[in-house]
Parts: structure tokens; C-alpha cells; sequence
């Protein structure tokens, strides 16, 4: 009698250790994984799925609607007038000139916060010096430099198509972080002319360049916004030819390539959101 209560209490406890499989296998749909969740595995994220975990391409993020037409521009002048100014060694400048900058740009926006567009650009700068010296060492040892009568008259134009994606500050619509990518090509004319009598030099060339420039957008009503940029990155070739009195030739070829942030390239614009 003993020994059969033994073999029934160990058939009882066999078919408790059975029973939560016994009833996975009855459940519609259950497999084998259920019963072992360390067996699962995570499946690997894309590189599209985790650029979307940064948001940056995140449509949710809407800040420039598809279909939208953009209209602005920069522009800077400025002008100056020296009459017997000194400047460390530089001494008795006589000098005025001014330098004006125009930049209009159309774009449209081919899908959301990314647009593409063109930008023409143009510079205009005159510098007239009457006379200036520059003094190196001291009383006994003094080395004296004049220029006189000294004429410069530079333009260039460009013309650039352009490459934009906006990034929302989070959920704002009025701040957002931009990127322009450009790529230009134009020419430069440029007169010199110096001394009595009168030797000149006139000068022409062109250039190619692709730079980088991020910035921030301001939203100042629903259609216009104040813009800010820099560049912090350029690859620019340039190739000049001159003529000097007419008779000398002489030509230059220079390329530069830029990784650092270029505080004479800083414009500040407004362009509207149509």
C-alpha cells in the first residue's frame, strides 16, 4: 500500500511539471517561443529606420511645407573715408571706397523641409588712396614706404544653384536650424591704376567653388522670415589674367580648400515663404 501512494504522488507531480506545455500546445497560435523568451531575438534597426530615431528626416517635423515657392536675398554696403589716419605701422592714410554685395536667391521646396533653388550673386568694391607710408624700425634704422595715388576698382558675379534641408528645433515652427549646399561659377574684372604718369593694370578672371553653410531661419509672420548664415566649409578655384600698360601679360592660378568657419562670409537676409 505504501509504495503504491509513492508511484501515484510521483505521477501527480509529473503531470504538474507537464501541464503549461500541454496547454501552450492547445492554444491557437502559440509556438515555442513563448515558453522561452531569452530565446528571442531583436532584429536589427536599418540605417534609414535609425536616421529616422534622430529625427532629422522626420516628416512629423514639419517646418516648410512640399510645394512651397522662397524668395529672398542679402545685401551689405559700406563705406569709408580716412584723411591722415594711422593704423600700427601704417601712417598719413588718405583714402575712401566703399564695397557693396547683392545676393537675391528663388527656391522651391520639392518635398518637405528640403528644397532646391539658384542664387545669383554680386560684389562691387572701390578703393582710392592718395597717399600712405609705412615706417619700420626706429630713428637711427628707419625703413619708409609711400604709395601714392593709388586706384582699385573690382567687381565679380556668380551664379549658383543651390540645395537646402531645414531642421525643426523640436516641434517649433518658427526656429530651425538650415544647411545650404552650393555650387557656383562666375567671373571677376578689376582695374588698377597707380603713380604719375599713370601705370594700369586691368585684370579679368573666373571661378568655381562648392561650399557649405548652415544657419538659422526666424519666422517674423507666417510669410516672412530673417535669416542667418555662415560659411564653415569651401573649395574654390580661381584663375586670373592680366595686361599691365597694355603690353605685359601675365596670369595666376590659385585653389583653396576651407575647413573653418569664415567670418567675412556672414549674411544675414530675409526671404519669404510663399
Amino acid at each position: 500500500m505504501r509504495t503504491t501512494l509513492i508511484r501515484l504522488f510521483a505521477l501527480l507531480l509529473g503531470l504538474s511539471a507537464w501541464a503549461p506545455a500541454l496547454r501552450a500546445q492547445e492554444l491557437p497560435g502559440a509556438d515555442s517561443t513563448d515558453l522561452h523568451p531569452a530565446a528571442t531575438t531583436k532584429k536589427a534597426l536599418t540605417i534609414n529606420e535609425m536616421r529616422q530615431r534622430r529625427g532629422l528626416t522626420d516628416t512629423h517635423n514639419l517646418f516648410v511645407p512640399k510645394g512651397q515657392w522662397i524668395f529672398g536675398g542679402t545685401a551689405a554696403y559700406s563705406t569709408h573715408t580716412n584723411k591722415g589716419y594711422q593704423f600700427l605701422v601704417i601712417e598719413g592714410i588718405n583714402s575712401k571706397g566703399y564695397t557693396f554685395k547683392v545676393s537675391p536667391m528663388i527656391a522651391y521646396a520639392f518635398r518637405n523641409n528640403m528644397a532646391l533653388g539658384g542664387r545669383f550673386i554680386y560684389s562691387r568694391s572701390l578703393l582710392k588712396l592718395d597717399e600712405a607710408s609705412i615706417n619700420f624700425g626706429d630713428e637711427d634704422s628707419n625703413i619708409n614706404l609711400n604709395a601714392e595715388d593709388y586706384y582699385a576698382l573690382k567687381h565679380s558675379y556668380q551664379v549658383a544653384a543651390i540645395w537646402r534641408q531645414y531642421i525643426p528645433l523640436g516641434r517649433s515652427k518658427r526656429f530651425a536650424l538650415f544647411n545650404e549646399m552650393s555650387l557656383a561659377g562666375g567671373g571677376t574684372e578689376a582695374r588698377f591704376a597707380n603713380g604719375s604718369p599713370v601705370k594700369g593694370t586691368y585684370e579679368t578672371g573666373y571661378t568655381l567653388s562648392l561650399g557649405i553653410s548652415p544657419g538659422i531661419i526666424a519666422f517674423a509672420t507666417n510669410n516672412m522670415a530673417v535669416e542667418v548664415n555662415v560659411g564653415v566649409m569651401g573649395i574654390t578655384f580661381n584663375h586670373t589674367e592680366q595686361v599691365h600698360n597694355q603690353v605685359t601679360v601675365g596670369n595666376r592660378n590659385t585653389s583653396m580648400m576651407n575647413f573653418k568657419v569664415n567670418i567675412f562670409s556672414i549674411g544675414l537676409g530675409m526671404a519669404f515663404y510663399l
